[in-house]
C-alpha cells in the first residue's frame, strides 16, 4: 500500500520509520522537484538544511541527492542549522528554493519536510497542493544522483551559512548596547539548532549569556517536545530564579521561535511576545507598517494598529498564509499563536533568534525587565489573558463543524458574542474584544480551542465553553 504523504500548514511531518523514512522522503523531494522544474527552475540552486532530529543529515542529503538527479543544483549546510538561516542562505545565495529537514517542536518520534519559495518563506496552500499531487507513489520512478558523484561535479555543495547571516543581522540591530548592558540571560536551545547562538551573537562585553538543553539529544529529555511553552519550559523557568537572571530566552527544535520568561520565573505568553515585539519596532524604534496577524493570535495587535495608525491584516492560521500576506503589503512585523515572528527586512520566515535579539534590545533601551515590557505594554493596550486546550475528538468531522456553526451562542462565559469568523474554523468574536477559536488540525484528530479575554477568571470558563459548542463536554 502506497503512503499518501500530505501536507499540512508548514509540510509534512510524520513518524520515523513507520511513514517517514528515506524512501518516502525522496518521494516528496521528487514532487517538489518536479513542481519547480514546471516553474521553470529547471537547472537552477536550491539550499538544503537540517535539524539535529535522528538521522536529519542523512535524510538530507537524501533529498539533496535526488535535488541532484533531477537536474537541479544544492547547497547543502555543513552542519544542522537553524530554519530561519537556511531560509536568509536561500535570498543570500539567490537561490530559487529550499527543503528544511525538520520536524520543528514535534515529539521526539517525529521528522518533517519543509519546502520555502525563492524569497525563503512558505509556499502558498495552491503551491503545496501542487507539490502534493506531484509525489509519485513508487520510489521507482524517483530520480536520484549519488552524492560522490554528485559532489565531484559541483552539483552538490556543501557550506556554512553563519557568516552570511551575522554580516546581516548588522543591518537589522546594533547589537553592542546588548553586549555592553550587563545583562544575565538564561538560554534554552531545547536540544534544538538554536545551541550556541546567542553566546555567539553576545560575546565580548558584560552581558552573560548561560545556556541550557545545548547539546544534540534527540530524546529531549525534560521535556515532551522542543516546543517552547509549559511544561516544556519549566527547567528553563527555574534557572532563570535559581541563578537570579534577568530573562529567559528559549527556541524551539528549529529555532524559528522563540519563547520567553520573565525574571521571577514566569512565561510570558505568546500573544503578549508578539504584542512586545510590535510595540517594540512601532514605539522604541519608530517604525511603520502593516502588521500581519494569523486569526488565532492577539487583538492587542488591533489596539496598537489605531494607536500607532497602522493597518492590521488578520489571515489563517500558519506563514503558509502570513508570509504571501507580509510580501503583498510590505508589512512591519508578520507572526503567528505558535510563537513565530517575521520581520521587515528580513526574510519573510519565522526567526527566533532575532526574534530574541529584538526582545533583548527592548529590555536595554527602556531599562525594564519583561515584567515592566508587559506593564508598559498593558498601559496601552489593556491587560488581556491567553491559553488553548487541544483535544482529541472521533466520529466525522464535517458533522461536529456544522455543530459549532449551528451553535450560534448569544453568550460565552456570561461575555456577550458579537460575531463569527469562519475564515479557518470558527472565531467568536465577543464585546471585550476578546475572542474564542475552534479550529481542526490539519493532519490528525485533534481541536484545538483557543481563546483571549480581558477577564483573567473567565479563560477557564471561555475554554470549557468551546468545548461544549464543539460536543467535547
Amino acid at each position: 500500500m502506497v503512503d499518501k504523504i500530505l501536507f499540512g500548514t508548514d509540510g509534512w511531518r510524520a513518524v520515523i520509520a513507520e511513514t517517514y523514512t528515506f524512501d518516502n522522503v525522496r518521494r516528496c523531494t521528487q514532487g517538489f522537484a518536479s513542481f519547480m522544474i514546471n516553474q521553470g527552475l529547471a537547472g537552477k540552486w536550491f539550499v538544503i538544511g537540517y535539524d539535529k532530529r535522528f538521522q536529519s543529515e542523512n535524510f538530507a542529503l537524501a533529498a539533496a541527492e535526488v535535488l541532484a538527479g533531477n537536474g537541479l543544483k544544492v547547497y547543502l549546510t555543513d552542519d544542522a542549522t537553524p530554519t530561519p538561516i537556511i531560509a536568509f542562505s536561500v535570498v543570500n545565495k539567490k537561490a530559487s528554493g529550499a527543503i528544511n529537514i525538520t520536524a520543528s517542536h514535534n515529539p521526539p518520534s517525529d521528522n518533517g519536510f519543509k519546502v520555502r519559495d525563492h524569497n525563503g518563506g512558505a509556499i502558498p496552500p495552491e503551491g503545496l497542493k501542487e507539490i502534493e499531487n506531484l509525489i509519485p507513489d513508487s520510489v521507482q520512478d524517483v530520480k536520484k544522483m549519488p552524492a560522490v558523484e554528485a559532489e565531484a561535479k559541483g552539483v552538490i555543495v556543501r557550506f556554512d551559512p553563519a557568516p552570511a547571516y551575522i554580516e546581516h543581522l548588522k543591518d537589522l540591530i546594533d547589537l553592542q548596547p546588548i553586549r555592553d548592558a550587563g545583562l544575565k540571560i538564561v538560554f534554552d536551545a531545547m536540544w534544538g539548532n538554536g545551541a550556541g547562538w546567542f553566546s555567539r551573537l553576545l560575546v565580548g562585553g558584560k552581558t552573560e549569556v548561560v545556556e541550557i538543553h545545548g547539546s544534540r539529544n534527540p530524546i529531549y529529555p525534560e521535556m515532551k517536545r522542543p516546543e517552547p511553552i509549559q511544561p516544556n519550559i519549566d527547567v528553563g523557568l527555574k534557572t532563570t530564579v535559581d541563578l537570579k537572571a534577568d530573562v529567559l530566552l528559549i527556541t524551539d527544535g528549529d529555532a524559528d521561535r522563540v519563547g520567553v520568561g520573565d525574571e521571577n520565573g514566569v512565561f510570558v505568553n505568546q500573544l503578549q511576545v508578539y504584542a512586545l515585539l510590535a510595540l517594540y519596532l512601532l514605539e522604541v524604534r519608530g517604525e511603520r507598517g502593516p502588521i500581519v496577524k494569523t486569526l488565532s493570535t492577539t487583538g492587542m495587535l488591533d489596539k496598537l494598529g489605531k494607536i500607532y495608525n497602522v493597518p492590521v491584516y488578520e489571515t489563517g492560521v500558519g506563514f503558509k498564509y502570513v508570509a504571501p500576506k507580509m510580501i503583498e503589503t510590505n508589512a512591519l512585523i508578520g507572526g503567528e499563536e505558535s510563537g513565530g515572528f517575521a520581520f521587515r527586512g528580513n526574510v519573510p520566515e519565522r526567526d527566533g533568534i532575532l526574534a530574541g535579539l529584538y526582545i533583548l534590545d527592548m529590555m536595554v533601551k527602556l531599562k525594564m525587565k519583561p515584567s515592566q515590557l508587559l506593564e508598559f505594554l498593558f498601559s496601552k493596550t489593556g491587560p488581556h489573558y491567553y491559553d488553548r486546550i487541544d483535544s482529541a475528538f472521533s466520529g466525522d468531522r464535517q458533522a461536529r463543524e456544522e455543530m459549532i456553526l449551528s451553535a450560534k451562542p448569544d453568550y460565552i462565559a456570561g461575555i456577550k458574542v458579537t460575531g463569527l469568523v469562519t475564515v479557518d474554523g470558527f472565531k467568536f468574536t465577543m464585546e471585550d474584544g476578546g475572542w474564542m477559536l475552534v479550529r481542526f488540525s490539519g493532519t490528525e484528530p485533534i481541536l484545538r480551542v483557543y481563546c483571549e479575554t480581558t477577564y483573567k477568571d473567565k479563560v477557564k470558563n471561555i475554554l470549557q465553553d468551546g468545548l461544549k459548542i464543539a460536543g467535547l463536554k
